[in-house]
């Protein structure tokens, strides 16, 4: 088989050929439903190598071709690592011309694998490349002054981030690295090896850590999923609470770190608020989530009373294709056991992994963005109606009406309650006021960028 499909994007072809030489994306174009997941990115598209990890411990190395390369205009990778060279025989040349408004971008791909495989793959590639392209434009115009290049754009910061290597750490740290800034990735139990990361311990950090640094984004923190147990919620909070402070402290005395966007939780809220609509300026509620949100933030005020920017991002509930929630009900859909918690009148409110991203972004440069903000969907959508939207493009059926006691199970009764069952109608109300534009402004299209069900944009389509 083989596949070629050409689209338009209203950019300079030399912006788009400078996003794609920069580290990060690969990560950024790898969609989250093929099972195959980036370990090593090539240096250079003249005649690098990337690395991708597969099931059964499978490699898959994609080389570039030196003599498919032109400048500003093509590169070409080829599978190299046997047995999967002779398997699946593939060539793929990217192309970048001129047109008039913007860039015609071609992909010709030469292979074994059937055509069918590979079109929901490049059409990941070409919505994600069209919208992360589309957010570096709308950055540019929060970002102020100080802080633009000599192009008008988000001039390049040095970004220190925890939690780096999780579902969102790892999205975030590639858009930021696309975007020409630096990431530093403060890791913990682990000494550097290279400059691009820096040993962290959070009960003890070295007072050097953030030399050097612009903007702290602090996402590390002990996973909710799971029975609560008195120790995983014991982790829970301490993981949480004393590293955010300590981290803070150092940015109060840090003379180059001007802000700090920290993780939080809309557990903030508490696990049951009905039909109340929740903006940031709604009152903590009650619960360990809750109790433990509130410790969280606090945790950032020896930034805030330095005089430092402090973001407390309160996150919804992350529809990522590689990781928490998602994944498990794809799993259950798939073997027919998809269907609504109880009558399926629970608020549920989402947010998708690449609009919490652009949140992040957005908070490392825009001043406006201060105190919490809501990281949710501007449509919260009831468990119904999130389990119709599942069921449609899985095109699986969800007749099932799953008691609480299923969760219960899986989680104990508090850590369902907190989790699961929790009943929330949050609005990103800080977000909306400034214009923010969200990428996935309904749960569908979501569902379809993260699943592998949107559409190629101007395709050929695959011939034999």
């Amino acid at each position: 088989m083989s596949l070629t499909t050409s689209h338009f994007i209203p950019f300079d072809r030399e912006d788009v050929w400078d996003w794609h030489t920069r580290t990060g994306a690969v990560v950024r174009l790898s969609p989250p439903f093929a099972p195959m997941t980036p370990i090593r990115e090539a240096s250079r598209l003249s005649d690098g190598t990337t690395v991708f990890s597969l099931p059964a411990g499978l490699r898959w190395v994609a080389r570039h071709d030196l003599s498919g390369y032109r400048r500003g205009h093509r590169f070409t990778d080829v599978c190299v690592s046997a047995p999967l060279r002779a398997l699946s025989n593939w060539r793929h040349v990217h192309t970048f011309a001129d047109a008039p408004g913007g860039t015609i971008i071609t992909d010709e791909v030469s292979t074994r694998v059937p055509g069918t495989a590979l079109t929901g793959l490049f059409a990941y590639r070409q919505h994600q490349l069209f919208e992360d392209l589309k957010f570096l434009r709308r950055m540019a115009s929060f970002t102020p002054d100080e802080l633009r290049d000599e192009r008008g754009g988000a001039g390049p910061l040095t970004i220190a981030v925890t939690g780096s290597g999780g579902t969102v750490g790892r999205a975030l740290c590639a858009q930021l690295t696309t975007a020409g800034h630096t990431v530093i990735r403060l890791r913990r139990g682990s000494s550097p090896t290279d400059a691009s990361t820096r040993a962290w311990n959070p009960a003890d950090p070295d007072p050097e850590l953030l030399t050097g640094v612009d903007v702290l984004v602090h996402l590390a923190g002990e996973p909710l999923m799971g029975r609560f147990t008195e120790g995983h919620k014991r982790s829970i909070r301490t993981s949480r609470t004393a590293p955010t402070r300590y981290l803070a402290d150092l940015v109060a005395a840090s003379p180059t770190c001007h802000t700090m966007v920290c993780a939080s939780a809309i557990g903030y809220y508490g696990h049951d608020r009905g039909d109340e609509v929740l903006t940031e300026a709604a009152t903590g509620g009650a619960g360990f989530l809750a109790e433990v949100c509130r410790e969280w933030e606090r945790g950032c005020g020896p930034a805030a009373d330095a005089g430092k920017r402090v973001v407390n991002i309160r996150t919804g509930i992350v529809l990522a294709g590689t990781g928490g929630v998602l994944p498990l009900l794809k799993m259950l859909f798939s073997a027919g056991l998809g269907g609504k918690f109880g009558d399926g009148s629970l608020w549920f409110s989402w947010i998708a992994l690449d609009d919490l991203t652009d949140i992040y972004c957005r908070a490392v440069v825009d001043p406006a963005l201060t105190g919490p903000v809501n990281a949710t969907a501007p449509v919260p959508v009831r468990n119904g109606e999130m389990t119709e939207a599942l069921a449609s493009e899985l095109n699986r059926p969800a007749f099932l009406q799953i008691p609480t006691l299923g969760p219960k199970l899986l989680l104990g009764s508090e850590g369902a309650e907190q989790i699961a069952l929790a009943n929330q109608r949050v609005t990103p109300a800080v977000l909306r006021e400034l214009g923010h534009t969200f990428r996935y402004p309904t749960i569908g299209r979501a569902l379809a960028h993260e699943l592998g069900g949107e559409e190629l944009l101007g395709s050929t389509g695959p011939r034999p």
